[in-house]
């Protein structure tokens, strides 16, 4: 099992020729170092927040992330808390935006139809439990209208097969995540040269 995985992680390598030959991390042309002040905030939870992350930095607009856990009862959750699917809460990720070069909106159609599939419950692909669900977390009445719209819109074109499962609710406390889940791909990518083996089959998908 061990030399599967390590032959998994190698395959970005393999495929590409040489380590290092592609960046796969794609970035939006406003992203800073900080979190500015003064501007809005997305709340989103869609499966593993390294993924949904990625998705939302290639964004012009898009102006700071950062990945964490909303939803649950316990005080302070680590991500191993997290993982064992009793705490109630959902990986998430907070997207802080320039509403003048991307809309609130946008970022809920990106969510709903690029991001992840918002029609499977308590799972994406082959992470499963509550901790994945499609959640979108709103801070204010006119974010919860646009979110229910954004649904029903996307419903109504049946972009899916099946149904939006995706849950509307408050946001509440966001407890970042640990210094190591930020940016995880982008990180990784930097430290070996390659992207990271759920990161290239991803792009290899939208070609």
């Amino acid at each position: 099992m061990r030399v599967l995985w390590l032959f998994l992680l190698s395959l970005p390598a393999l495929l590409l020729g040489a380590p290092g030959a592609t960046a796969y991390m794609e970035k939006g042309d406003d992203l800073m170092n900080e979190k500015p002040e003064g501007y809005p905030v997305a709340t989103l939870g869609g499966g593993c927040f390294w993924c949904l992350e990625s998705e939302y930095r290639a964004l012009d607009g898009v102006l700071f992330t950062r990945v964490g856990y909303m939803g649950g009862e316990a005080e302070g959750p680590s991500y191993k808390d997290v993982t064992t699917g009793t705490t109630g809460h959902a990986e998430v990720i907070e997207v802080t935006f320039d509403p003048k070069k991307i809309s609130y909106r946008d970022l809920l159609e990106f969510f709903l139809t690029k991001a992840h599939d918002p029609t499977t419950l308590n799972a994406q692909g082959v992470d499963t439990g509550t901790q994945y669900r499609s959640a979108i977390f709103y801070h204010n009445e006119k974010q919860k209208r646009d979110a229910e719209k954004m649904i029903k819109r996307v419903n109504m074109n049946k972009v899916y097969p099946n149904p939006i499962v995706t849950e509307v609710v408050p946001a509440e406390t966001f407890w970042e995540g640990e210094d190591y889940h930020q940016q995880y791909y982008e990180k990784y990518e930097k430290q070996n040269g390659q992207p990271h083996i759920r990161m290239y089959l991803k792009q290899q998908r939208k070609r």
